[in-house]
C-alpha cells in the first residue's frame, strides 16, 4: 500500500493529470521506481523522457515516454538494425567494403573522417566504429549504403511511431535536433526485441547485442552500476545527452531509455542519467527477487502497457537554441 500512496502522491506533486493505465497493477518495485522517477523528473535540469522495461513481464515504469526527443546518436541503432535485415536478406556481407566519399565526413570520435576520400572500409569495421565510439563518418557511410528511406520504413514496419532519420548525420548545425529524431518508447521497442532475439533474427539480435556491449562510452547508464554486461548506446549534442541500452542485471534484464535536452551543462544531465540509472538498477533487482521467490503477482504481469498511457510531466514546447558546449560528444 505504502508504494501505491508514494506512486499517487508523487502524481498530485507534478501536477500530472493522468497516470500510466497499469500504474495500480505494478508491482511494488516497479510502483516505488514509478514515484521516484516522477520525483526525479519534476528536479530534472532540463526536458527528459524515458523508460524502463522489466524484459521478463514487460512491465514498464515511464515518464514522457512517447514524446519525442531529439536521437543525436541513438539513432545509429535504427541505421545498424537496417544494416542486418540488409545482410540477412543477402544484398552484401560483413566484408563488403564501403568507400569514403567527401560528403560522408562528419568529424568527432573515431578517425575514419581523417582518411582519404576513395579509402575503403568493410562493414564490419564501419558497423563497430559507428557504435563503439560513435564514428558520425561510419555512420553516413552505412546509411547511404543501405539507403535512408529503407531505414524509415524499416521502423515503421518495427512499429516505432517516433523514430525519424531525415538527414545524413552533419553535427555543425542546429537542424540535427530536428532531422534525428526518437523517443524512449521507440528505443526500449527496439532493444526489447533484440534482448528476445527477435529483431531481423537471432544471430542478427545477437550480433547487434555483441557491438553494442563493446560501446567506450561508459559515463552514463554504467557509471553508476556494478561491472555488468550492458549493451547501451549514448547520444548528446550541445544541449542534449542520451544513454539507452540493455541491462543483464543478475536478477533479470531490464531495458532503459533515458533522453534529456535543454541541458544548461552536459555535465546535469550526466547526473541525471546516473541517477535514474542507479534507481533503475536498485528496484528492478528487487523486482528480480520477488520473481525468485515466486512472489510476484502474475496478474499483474500479464498486464499489457499500453504505448499511448505514460505519465507525462511537461507539455511539448518549441526547442530554443542553445549556446554551443564545449563538453558534447557523441
Amino acid at each position: 500500500m505504502r508504494y501505491i500512496l508514494a506512486l499517487l502522491t508523487a502524481a498530485a506533486i507534478t501536477g500530472s493529470s493522468i497516470a500510466p493505465a497499469n500504474a495500480l497493477s505494478l508491482p511494488g518495485p516497479l510502483a516505488q521506481l514509478q514515484a521516484t522517477l516522477t520525483q526525479a523528473a519534476q528536479r530534472a535540469p532540463g526536458r527528459v523522457a524515458m523508460e524502463v522495461q522489466d524484459l521478463g513481464s514487460g512491465l514498464v515504469s515511464s515518464i514522457n515516454a512517447n514524446e519525442v526527443m531529439p536521437a543525436a546518436s541513438t539513432i545509429k541503432i535504427p541505421v545498424m538494425v537496417e544494416v542486418f535485415q540488409q545482410l540477412q536478406a543477402g544484398k552484401f556481407d560483413l566484408n563488403h567494403r564501403v568507400t569514403l566519399m567527401s560528403h560522408d565526413r562528419d568529424w568527432g570520435s573515431g578517425d575514419i573522417a581523417d582518411a582519404p576520400v576513395g579509402s575503403t572500409f568493410p562493414v564490419s569495421t564501419l558497423l563497430t566504429q559507428m557504435i563503439t565510439v560513435s564514428d558520425n563518418t561510419a555512420a553516413n557511410m552505412l546509411i547511404r549504403l543501405v539507403g535512408r528511406s529503407n531505414i524509415n520504413t524499416e521502423m515503421r514496419d518495427l512499429g516505432l511511431r517516433h523514430t525519424r532519420l531525415s538527414d545524413y548525420i552533419h553535427t555543425a548545425g542546429w537542424s540535427i535536433r530536428n532531422t534525428l529524431r526518437t523517443s524512449p518508447a521507440d528505443m526500449v521497442h527496439l532493444l526489447s526485441d533484440m534482448a528476445k532475439k527477435q529483431l531481423v533474427d537471432e544471430w542478427s539480435s545477437q550480433a547487434m547485442i555483441d557491438i553494442l556491449e563493446r560501446q567506450e562510452i561508459n559515463s552514463l547508464i554504467p557509471e553508476p552500476l556494478p561491472q555488468i554486461p550492458i549493451a547501451h548506446k549514448t547520444g548528446s549534442l550541445d544541449d542534449t545527452l542520451n544513454d539507452v541500452g540493455i541491462v543483464y542485471a543478475s536478477n533479470g534484464t531490464y531495458i532503459i531509455a533515458v533522453m534529456t535536452t535543454q541541458l544548461p551543462t552536459l555535465s546535469a544531465g550526466r547526473r541525471f542519467i546516473r541517477r535514474v540509472s542507479s534507481m533503475a538498477y536498485k528496484d528492478l533487482q528487487q523486482l528480480g527477487h520477488m520473481r525468485a521467490l515466486d512472489t510476484l503477482d502474475t496478474g499483474a504481469a500479464a498486464a499489457a502497457p499500453d504505448p499511448d498511457q505514460d505519465t507525462p510531466v511537461w507539455a511539448p514546447q518549441t526547442p530554443v537554441p542553445a549556446t554551443p558546449n564545449p563538453e558534447a560528444t557523441p
